[in-house]
């Protein structure tokens, strides 16, 4: 060690070794952030994660620190048991038919003036509270998901629930060249103007593959795709496309785990390049997930 620095045992709060510590934590992950540098990551954000607040907060500065070193991270969100619980305080008992949201007029007014308003311009204002840039998409400011009423089964009619058919990238791409984050909500809107709910997944989707996205990562309540769906040390952290599929066929991947990794291989199919499912209650999981070689979720690749 050269004499000017062998008295040295701090440097600010951390002890040297601490300091070089995290100095080559920086130069493990320049590779990664020279590799993803201009490119799109879509990230969904829903879940339990946007019930805990201390959650949230790690979510959003690993979106802010993506931004800060080049890349593009562009943020759907849900809000489920927000809309829940708006549901209530106005009387209205929620009804869902094989997991979807029953939407009559009413509940999409709460729908609207939860995920196109309040939590919309929460989640802008938040990440500009711990320094990032945002600016919130939705009805009050610019639409950019567009799309119609979903016709799912000839028989069954959902109310108001939507399928989004087209994406104003260039808004989305505007926001994200001038180094701001788009935060965009799970509703669509029909040519007629008709405002419509959508499944938050499908909508993370819709945009990701309008963008041509690098990365669409789920942010889920599981760690990623388990060989043995009730033990998270069973993660398998990459799988093939085909891969994938074997393992749904002889299995393996079972129960609700199915239509997410069915949603990851369609959007593979469109563009997408890599979907990631990881578990949003881990602190920093999305840095982990993208600056790691091993990551901390299961990838889905071609």
């Amino acid at each position: 060690m050269p004499d000017s620095i062998k008295n040295v045992d701090h440097i600010g709060d951390f002890t040297l070794e601490e300091a070089i510590s995290k100095a080559n934590t920086l130069i493990e992950a320049m590779g990664w952030i020279r590799q993803f540098r201009g490119k799109t990551t879509v990230i969904k954000l829903g879940g339990s994660i946007l019930d805990d607040p201390h959650e949230l907060m790690h979510i959003l500065l690993d979106v802010i620190f993506m931004e800060s070193v080049g890349m593009k991270p562009v943020l759907v969100h849900g809000g489920g048991k927000a809309i829940n619980r708006e549901l209530a305080e106005s009387g209205i008992a929620p009804n869902f038919v094989r997991g979807r949201r029953v939407t009559d007029l009413p509940t999409l007014a709460a729908v609207e003036k939860v995920l196109a308003g309040e939590l919309n311009v929460f989640l802008t204002q938040e990440i500009e509270r711990l320094g990032g840039r945002a600016m919130n998409l939705s009805f009050q400011t610019t639409n950019v998901l567009f799309g119609q009423k979903l016709v799912d089964q000839p028989d069954e009619d959902l109310g108001f629930v939507g399928e989004v058919t087209r994406v104003d990238r260039n808004v989305i791409e505007g926001l994200s060249y001038t180094d701001q984050v788009p935060v965009i909500p799970s509703m669509c809107e029909g040519d007629d103007g008709q405002h419509y709910n959508v499944n938050a997944d499908t909508a993370a989707m819709a945009v990701a593959q309008a963008l041509g996205a690098d990365k669409l990562v789920f942010l889920s309540d599981v760690n990623g795709v388990r060989r043995d769906k009730d033990d998270p040390d069973t993660i398998i952290h990459s799988l093939s496309s085909a891969e994938a599929r074997e393992l749904i066929n002889n299995g393996v991947i079972n129960s609700g785990m199915i239509p997410k990794v069915e949603a990851c291989l369609e959007t593979l199919g469109r563009g997408v390049k890599k979907v990631h499912i990881i578990d949003g209650r881990l602190r920093h999981s999305l840095l982990l997930e993208i600056f790691t070689t091993k990551g901390v979720g299961t990838e889905i690749h071609p």
